[in-house]
This record gives C-alpha cells, sequence and structure tokens, in this order.
C-alpha cells in the first residue's frame, strides 16, 4: 500500500532531505528547493535542479503543448501542435544558456511562469480558478507563426495527482499533475484559427520540480478527454524513475476526482513503439490497450547532455474500475504514451 499525505509542511528539512514521502491529492507541501543539500559546494546545486511546467491541450483537432524548463545549466523553451486529421506535426525548440530570462514560481499554487526573447514568447498565468497561456512564436514552422490563448478551468478543489519520492540517497523528485482541465480560447497556426470549446476541448498540467540522477529514464502515459455520457475521464501512469514504493503517479481521472491506482505495468516493445502497449493494474481495476497513430521523437545531443524521448499518440480502449467499484469504459480516448532516456 502507498501512502497518501494529508497534512501541509515544507517539502525538505533542515538536512535537506525529503520531510515527507507519499502522494496526495492537492499540492500540499511548499517547494523549499533552497534547502537542498546534496553537494558539498553548495553553489553549485542550482545546475541539478531542474524545474518545468508543461501544458497540453486535447481539441478535436489538433494536440498542442507549450513548456518553459530550467534544467540548471540551461533553459528549454518549445512548443509542438499535431493536426489529428492529418497528422501532421512540428515543433521548435529554444536552448537558453544557464536559463536567463526563465521564470518558473516555487510552488504550482502560487506565481506565474515567463519566458521572452526576439524569438518567442510564453507566459502561463495563474488568475482565480484559471490557468492562463499565451504563446507568441511568429518565426514558428518556416515563419508560419504560431499564437495561443487558452484559459483552463481549474476550480479550488479539483483534485491532482501529486507525488513526492526520493531518488536514490540523496536526490528526489515532486510532480503535480492535473489533467481534464476544461479549455476555452483559440489556437492560431498559420492562416488556421481554431476555436478552442470547453465542451470537447481539455488540458493537462505536467507541474515539476527536483533533483535528478545524471543518466535517467522514464515512461509516462497520459490522456484527457470524454465519456460517451458526457462525463470528463483522463489516465495518468507512470513508472521508471525513483522510489515508487510509497507513492506513484498512477490514477484514473474522473469528474475532477482522482481513483488511485497501485503499481501499472507498461507493456509494449521498446524499439518497436507504434505496436499496441497494454496497461494493466496489480489489483485488476485496470485494463486498457494503447494503439498509437503517431510517433513523436525528439532527440537532443549537446555531448555530455542527451536527451532522446518517443512520445505515441494514439488511442486508449479498455475498462477501469473507479474506487466506487463502476466499471468505466474507455472507448477511442485520445493521448499519448511515452519511454525517455535522458543524461542532464
Amino acid at each position: 500500500m502507498q501512502t497518501e499525505l494529508t497534512q501541509l509542511g515544507l517539502l525538505l528539512n533542515s538536512e535537506g532531505r525529503l520531510a515527507q514521502v507519499g502522494w496526495a491529492r492537492q499540492p500540499l507541501l511548499d517547494c523549499n528547493l533552497e534547502a537542498a543539500r546534496f553537494y558539498v559546494l553548495r553553489p553549485f546545486q542550482r545546475f541539478r535542479i531542474k524545474r518545468w511546467d508543461y501544458y497540453a491541450v486535447f481539441t478535436p483537432k489538433c494536440f498542442f503543448s507549450a513548456t518553459i524548463a530550467d534544467l540548471g545549466y540551461a533553459g528549454n523553451i518549445f512548443v509542438y501542435i499535431m493536426d489529428l486529421e492529418t497528422n501532421e506535426l512540428h515543433e521548435e525548440g529554444l536552448v537558453i544558456p544557464l536559463g536567463k530570462g526563465v521564470e518558473l514560481p516555487r510552488n504550482s499554487t502560487d506565481g506565474d511562469s515567463h519566458f521572452e526573447n526576439e524569438k518567442a514568447s510564453l507566459t502561463f498565468r495563474l488568475r482565480p480558478d484559471q490557468r492562463y497561456l499565451s504563446v507568441s512564436w511568429p518565426g514558428f514552422h518556416e515563419r508560419r507563426g504560431i499564437q495561443a490563448d487558452i484559459t483552463l478551468s481549474c476550480p479550488q478543489g479539483y483534485e491532482s495527482m501529486n507525488i513526492v519520492i526520493p531518488i536514490g540517497k540523496k536526490r528526489f523528485y515532486y510532480n503535480r499533475k492535473i489533467n481534464c482541465l476544461p479549455a476555452s480560447g483559440q489556437i492560431k497556426y498559420g492562416e488556421t484559427t481554431e476555436v478552442v470549446d470547453p465542451k470537447n476541448c481539455a488540458g493537462s498540467l505536467d507541474w515539476g520540480r527536483g533533483v535528478w540522477e545524471y543518466q535517467s529514464y522514464w515512461n509516462w502515459a497520459s490522456a484527457s478527454g470524454f465519456l460517451h455520457d458526457g462525463r470528463m475521464v483522463g489516465l495518468n501512469l507512470g513508472c521508471g524513475f525513483g522510489d515508487l514504493s510509497k507513492a506513484g503517479e498512477n490514477a484514473l481521472i474522473l469528474e475532477n476526482r482522482i481513483h488511485k491506482l497501485e503499481k501499472v505495468k507498461f507493456d509494449y516493445i521498446s524499439g518497436d513503439y507504434m505496436k499496441p502497449w497494454k496497461f494493466t493494474d496489480t489489483e485488476g481495476r485496470l485494463e486498457v490497450v494503447f494503439t498509437p497513430f503517431k510517433d513523436r521523437t525528439a532527440r537532443t545531443n549537446l555531448g555530455i547532455i542527451t536527451s532522446e524521448v518517443h512520445q505515441m499518440f494514439g488511442r486508449y480502449n479498455g475498462n477501469t474500475i473507479d474506487d466506487n467499484g463502476e466499471v468505466i469504459q474507455i472507448k477511442d480516448l485520445i493521448g499519448f504514451a511515452e519511454e525517455h532516456h535522458a543524461k542532464w
């Protein structure tokens, strides 16, 4: 059994170790990264701390994503968009030495994220019961340009998947994932403008803070959408990183509520990613098949710093059981599943 956290507190104690380990339905811990103690020479610690805000939005026509990240030694800004009808995918990224100009808040519950230079401007702003995304990248895709103004509804009390886990003896990861955020606004890509309607559009946030091993690996799967009866439904599944004995991120999200799942197996063929992936849990509450239709492969090679992610887009089909025993039928729920290797 995993440990559910219910008390407010600090992420790190006076010795720089995790004060609590577990999972929670709300972000309960103050992310006091300044208390970290994993190098003798403390000024060097900033180069190992990773922070990011990754937003994703599914519409009937496209998948849109924008990220502001600070990897310690460099900022990483990227945006990508995929046409769900043609599978056309394009992405642009910026590597910012030492993260100059990257602004990220201390916690997921306060402050704004921002980056702007002569090429692009990204702002993620918190508003009462909302998260607002503003992206402007005039030179995106051969000056086709992309601009997004999107509001994600996130009322107080909306549950999210929060985990606090150790990585080795001195490292750690604090993560919040919010699925199934009703999305409104518009996305303009080239000459095409899509109106984002909360009746059929949903967004999500992956908010991460922590200190990872230099060589890291993980699997992540996520989806946000709607059941046939109109209820919002999502999946968040993950493995492959840190000590997950007391806290895993596996959950069914149904109508703003987290239905926690125990260990989930990612059954797929590494290297042959377009074949179906099967997900099952240890309690018999999850049995879904993910059938990919698009392979997004992103590689970065900066010498000692490398990253390779295979993010498959596809459809989830199968069944899962919520905390009340209701069998939830998942049918053609569009989402993604990925394998990620990094030296960072």
